[in-house]
């Protein structure tokens, strides 16, 4: 980062933990010089930045302060504890209808499982797609189907080891994004009939996988900050036969909830007495609005027990299909199934995003998506706190681009989803996220395009419609 970058970033850290709070006045410009060691230059870079960032605003004659937010108007969700039970899974059709309102170009893509494909660099992608493949020789189009680029595995080594993780290039397995090397990793540890533990909410498409292998769910509590109930989790492992364990152990979907790193080290070895292998969806980690990726699960994991699953989808790429699996103990077992089942990802794909990870500026790519998501968090935050019942609640994460809303109990979210719909706006209504199609008055809503009126008219309507019920 440039000196201004890092000035803006403690700023914005400030921000996040509440040292500052909404309405507080930064330090002037001359006071700033003074306490951080720069020239007035690098001060007002660093504020319009964080202007650029809908974090503070400049008032006529009287400086800079922390916009005012929703942070303090609207609460955050609670959690329902219940006792885990094992469920069978039945959602398919209720997440393909919802899935399937996200068509028409025309709708207002709140429901939507990624962020706008305008955040992303893919004219340069382009650029780098076409480098990659004059670097590839016949011998290697074919060689490299089944391991993957190897320049692609070394650079997505680098990226775990720059992260505190070691591991060697032969635990990584290169798959059809990150929904393959999921389930290529439950296939693994799993046969139909077995209990698998995951998270309630959960992502749906954990529960669509779940109800494919014909496997049965345990629902384990998260806490909308804090995430998995390490407790619950203990008291399941000791009672059921759980097989695995499939977790979002930072900016779980669809809470954006983060473990610390003393609750993940924690659930490792949680695991590691009961040997259960675990199963880390981490596809948002280059998400987090502090910048560094939180560390995961893996880099705790001595005995290969954890499948650390990870994409470009979600951060670079979402039509490249490009995801991998650093898979412990488990790896030739993934990669023999991957072998039976899909052979490869696409070659020119992977040789794309290998040579943008090399040439590309991934690093200056992510600090401008992270920036971007952290101003249309705080938009989407504001309209709601503008429009919504006041008794909504809502999470606020440290990165990522999805909000999770817990409206009044009177609320039914799937009447909510087809009367928002038939306005041109979609969501995801929260039974989708649960095996027992709990969480009926919750929803959740993609903040990762760019705000504008038409957003803002949107959660008005939105707003118009919650009051109705």
């Amino acid at each position: 980062m440039k000196r201004y970058e890092r000035l803006a970033e403690d700023i914005a850290e400030r921000i996040r933990s509440g040292v500052l709070a909404p309405g507080d006045r930064l330090p002037s410009v001359r006071q700033a010089c003074q306490s951080h060691g720069v020239s007035p230059a690098t001060v007002f870079q660093a504020y319009y930045l964080l202007e650029d960032r809908g974090l503070i605003l400049a008032r006529a004659r009287s400086g800079y302060f922390v916009r005012e937010s929703a942070q303090h108007l609207l609460q955050e969700p609670q959690v329902a504890y219940v006792a885990a039970r094992t469920t069978s899974v039945d959602v398919s059709e209720l997440v393909f209808s919802v899935l399937g309102s996200l068509k028409d170009p025309q709708t207002v893509p709140f429901g939507s499982a990624f962020p706008s494909p305008h955040l992303f660099p893919l004219a340069r992608l382009a650029r780098s797609m076409a480098q990659g493949l004059k670097k590839l020789s016949p011998h290697e189009v074919v060689a490299d189907m089944t391991a993957g680029n190897p320049e692609l595995r070394r650079q997505i080594a680098l990226r775990y080891m720059a992260g505190g993780v070691r591991l060697a290039l032969e635990e990584l397995v290169i798959c059809n994004g990150a929904m393959e090397a999921l389930n290529l990793c439950l296939q693994c540890v799993t046969r139909p009939g077995d209990l698998v533990a995951i998270e309630s909410p959960a992502f749906y498409a954990s529960l669509q996988v779940l109800e494919r292998l014909e496997l049965k769910a345990v629902e384990i509590p998260v806490h909308p900050r804090e995430g998995i109930d390490l407790q619950v989790l203990a008291e399941s492992l000791e009672r059921l036969p759980i097989k695995a364990c499939w977790f979002m152990s930072s900016l779980q979907n669809p809470l954006g909830a983060s473990m610390s790193e003393d609750s993940k080290r924690t659930l490792y070895s949680l695991l590691e007495r009961h040997q259960v292998p675990l199963i880390e969806d981490d596809v948002y980690a280059e998400l987090n609005f502090g910048g560094k990726p939180a560390r995961p699960v893996k880099s705790f994991d001595s005995a290969g027990l954890v499948m650390h699953c990870g994409s470009f989808s979600k951060s670079l790429a979402p039509g490249y299909r490009v995801g991998w699996v650093a898979g412990g103990r488990f790896a030739e077992q993934i990669s023999r199934l991957k072998l039976m089942t899909t052979l490869s990802p696409s070659v020119p794909a992977q040789a794309a995003i290998a040579d943008y990870l090399q040439h590309g500026g991934y690093d200056r790519h992510l600090r401008r998506l992270r920036h971007a998501l952290e101003a249309q968090q705080g938009a989407m935050l504001a309209a709601a706190a503008r429009h919504f019942p006041t008794e909504t609640r809502v999470t606020r994460p440290s990165g990522g681009y999805f909000l999770w809303f817990e409206f009044p109990e009177r609320v039914d979210s799937l009447q909510l989803f087809q009367l928002a719909l038939a306005q041109g706006i979609s969501l995801a209504p929260g039974p989708i996220f649960s095996a027992n199609r709990r969480f009926g008055n919750c929803a959740r809503l993609n903040y990762g395009y760019p705000w504008d009126a038409r957003s803002e008219q949107a959660m008005a309507l939105l707003g118009r419609i919650l009051q109705s019920f």
